[in-house]
């Protein structure tokens, strides 16, 4: 019979990462597990997501690593302990057998895995993970280096080694020293490796971190393992479209139905709403096959209301029925000509790049200026020049195209505050929009 793990995972705010960490720990070849979630008063859906797993949830109010490690393993009942941070996500389904494989000795007090960061980590954390956690198996008899982000240990070494409670940070340093003085050891295991996005140092010159990953890089042999992370149909992904009043009719043709269509041959979208203040329109959504739980009250829909209220709405409304997702996107009825593919295609480069928001951008290869109080503005300054030798672009966003955003941004009131870049556009009839009335004349004149 196997022996039975308690994995403690530590967790505050930690909504974009744990249904990720938590798919791959329940998806591990060794089963006979129990997770702990100790949570440090978590104000994001971290805990809602949690709970969609067998998970038992211990709230703390203040925050000592050491003591968050204690409590979880004395709200526990397994053999071997486990310490997995809520960002961590585990590499594949072998992590938690070769993570344990060596705790049959007697002499060796705890285990660590490796620790790989993201194609988006930082230059400073990709150095620090690259040197830090290498591709050699070690044994530790002197050396007391030991990392709780990703490590294990068994019940009976932690009843007479517990962590140092009071200290505010390397809880598992001292723990090291204390086993590494009794005469034990620490094994350091590069096969039980998880993806971390931030490294373990502070502090750093960034122009000789770059250097130093470049290098640490090149020699990697596995840095391709992180296609194996956030593969986007592992995703909870819902697609909004909002709409004031009715939906627009082109040709007796409403568009409401052909952005419903389009967003359900994405591979990845599970939800489609549709958030309106109409109950004709609702129908509506519900008979092309989307779904209008809700009718937005007539306040959001003045026109002085903002998209980003509409959305926070929406999502607010969803989320009191416990529908939590990990990414959102952004559909307006207006775009037509939105190409079948363009969703899957932004949703992989989302999930791949680590921004908090994707924005689709029609890039202007003409010269462009700007009209300010009467006044023209050139705004770049090589005009003049032939299209291929011109440096500066102007990038016109197309919001309803299909942007893409974590919840935590539309929670947060702010959306392009965060990390926001562009999907660029190459096909000019996706760009056209039906809130211009040219555009409506073509559509009409010729069928969708």
């Amino acid at each position: 019979m196997t022996k039975k793990i308690s994995i403690i995972i530590r967790t505050k705010n930690e909504e974009r990462w744990i249904s990720s960490c938590l798919t791959k720990v329940f998806n591990q070849t060794y089963k006979n597990i129990e997770v702990i979630i100790v949570d440090n008063c978590s104000t994001d859906k971290t805990i809602h997501k949690a709970r969609e797993f067998d998970v038992q949830v211990i709230n703390i109010d203040k925050f000592f690593p050491g003591k968050a490690i204690n409590d979880g393993i004395n709200a526990s009942s397994g053999d071997i302990i486990v310490c997995l941070s809520g960002h961590c996500i585990p590499v594949n389904e072998l992590w938690l057998e070769n993570l344990i494989a060596d705790l049959d000795d007697d002499n060796v007090a705890g285990v660590y895995g490796r620790q790989e960061p993201l194609s988006y980590s930082s230059d400073l954390d990709k150095r620090d993970l690259l040197t830090v956690f290498g591709l050699d198996k070690k044994t530790q008899i002197k050396d007391s280096f030991f990392h709780n982000a990703n490590s294990a240990f068994k019940r009976q070494i932690w009843e007479k080694f517990p962590f140092e409670e009071e200290v505010t940070n390397i809880e598992d340093r001292i723990w090291g020293e204390e086993v590494i003085k009794a005469g034990l050891k620490i094994i350091y295991t590069p096969e039980a490796s998880v993806f971390h996005w931030h490294g373990i140092h502070q502090e750093a010159d960034l122009g000789r971190a770059k250097n130093i990953v470049k290098i640490l890089e090149s020699i990697d042999l596995k840095k391709n393992n992180e296609d194996k992370l956030f593969k986007a149909e592992d995703q909870k992904v819902v697609a909004i479209i909002p709409i004031k009043g009715e939906s627009n009719l082109i040709n007796e043709i409403p568009l409401l139905a052909r952005a419903i269509d389009i967003a359900k041959n994405s591979k990845f979208v599970d939800d489609i709403i549709v958030s309106t203040d109409n109950l004709k329109t609702a129908k509506l959504a519900v008979k092309y096959g989307a779904k209008a739980p809700f009718i937005r009250p007539p306040n959001l829909s003045e026109p002085f209301i903002g998209m980003e209220k509409v959305l926070s709405f929406t999502l607010e409304k969803l989320e009191e029925k416990n529908n939590y997702y990990d990414i959102v996107l952004l559909l307006d009825e207006n775009y037509p000509f939105r190409k079948v593919d363009l969703i899957d295609m932004m949703i992989e480069r989302f999930i791949a790049s680590g921004d908090d928001v994707l924005v689709p951008g029609y890039v202007e290869k003409r010269g462009f200026w700007i009209e300010q109080s009467g006044n023209i503005k050139q705004l770049d300054e090589d005009s003049f020049l032939p299209k291929k030798f011109k440096e500066t672009r102007a990038i016109i966003s197309l919001i309803g195209l299909c942007t893409i955003m974590h919840p935590s941004v539309i929670r947060n009131g702010d959306i392009f505050s965060k990390k926001v870049n562009i999907f660029k556009i190459d096909d000019f009839s996706s760009t056209l929009s039906c809130n211009d009335p040219n555009v409506i004349k073509l559509i009409k004149e010729k069928s969708l």
